[in-house]
């Protein structure tokens, strides 16, 4: 069995979180450029798409750069023998690793057994595991989860998940129920700690991630100070900020005018590498938050809004708003 990069990995550990239109392969490539996490997670893609014969149409959701590794890739679903053909599958594409979405609460999602519904069917959540690890080849399996359903269940789920002998597992510090509604509750992630060291304190046992509202490193080396967990997953704080996880950036500040330089730059990559399979409007998600917190920023966001139609639109946008107020 090929060793784990999780065990060559310094803690603590700052991971980039998995979000949809999101942590595109464009988006990925910059944020390696500028501040590269100490791993990296794929958006998440379905297995029963990926076992279809729309199975075309999803892999580019798993294209990534070399420049990305350590590379997980995130995965959901509800039937063991997709997880089993679709870990074959991310093994021979070269990822590093295979993480399982066991918290997503989105409705469609959940539908199909999957996502936060796994934490309601622990035993097919071990067999999904197990499926997994016996399809990857040797790769290291993860899972992504929450501290419970519609209440804390650690103590109960935690265990679950432990017997199966996972390389890490990510907890997003709210309920299913509580979906982003309520500050994360970090207190609980103290908890799972304090669980996993009950269930295996050895030197192989599963490392325990903490995720939920963490806007930089500066907080999550707070939370890793509070908590005991191994390492902290980054989300939300990423955006309009791929400098994010750059260690050498703690407490400095990225000039308005690099920042704008920058979301050009992703904009082209996007056009480069996404176009062909995805509608360019995903990008100005991107654009209210690398334009915000500065002189006349309203401005130069309803223009992108109303006009950024393709990379060179952006870029003559953004110039002659530099130019002009520089």
């Amino acid at each position: 069995m090929v060793e784990s990069f999780w065990n060559k990995l310094k803690k603590p550990i700052f991971v980039l979180a998995p979000m949809a239109n999101v942590t595109d392969v464009a988006f990925r490539r910059l944020i390696a450029k500028y501040g590269k996490p100490d791993v990296t997670w794929t958006e998440f893609v379905s297995c029963d798409g990926l076992m279809s014969k729309g199975r075309e149409h999803l892999l580019i959701d798993l294209a990534y750069d070399e420049s990305e590794r350590p590379i997980v890739a995130q995965i959901f679903g509800s039937k063991p023998e997709n997880f089993f053909k679709t870990a074959q599958l991310l093994k021979e594409m070269g990822f590093d690793g295979i993480d399982i979405n066991m918290g997503c609460p989105d409705k469609n999602v959940e539908k199909q057994g999957a996502g936060a519904n796994m934490m309601k069917n622990p035993k097919l959540a071990q067999e999904v595991i197990l499926a997994t690890k016996e399809g990857s080849g040797g790769l290291p399996v993860s899972v992504k989860t929450r501290i419970g359903y519609s209440k804390n269940m650690l103590s109960e789920w935690l265990p679950v998940l432990f017997e199966t002998k996972l390389a890490a597992i990510t907890v997003h510090a709210r309920t299913r129920k509580e979906m982003s509604l309520v500050p994360a509750r970090w207190e609980h992630l103290k908890e799972a700690v304090e669980i996993r060291d009950a269930f295996d304190n050895s030197s192989n046992k599963t490392l325990i991630l903490g995720n939920g509202d963490v806007k930089n490193l500066t907080e999550a080396y707070q939370r890793v100070e509070e908590t005991g967990c191994d390492g902290v997953m980054i989300g939300r704080g990423v955006f309009g900020n791929p400098w994010v996880f750059n260690r050498e950036m703690i407490g400095k500040e990225v000039s308005v005018q690099q920042k704008l330089k920058v979301m050009i730059e992703h904009t082209y990559l996007f056009e480069k590498l996404l176009t062909a399979h995805k509608d360019f409007n995903i990008m100005k998600k991107h654009y209210k938050a690398y334009v915000n917190g500065f002189d006349n920023a309203k401005e130069l966001r309803i223009e992108l809004m109303e006009n950024a139609v393709d990379a060179s639109a952006v870029e003559k946008i953004t110039n002659e708003f530099i130019a002009k107020n520089f």
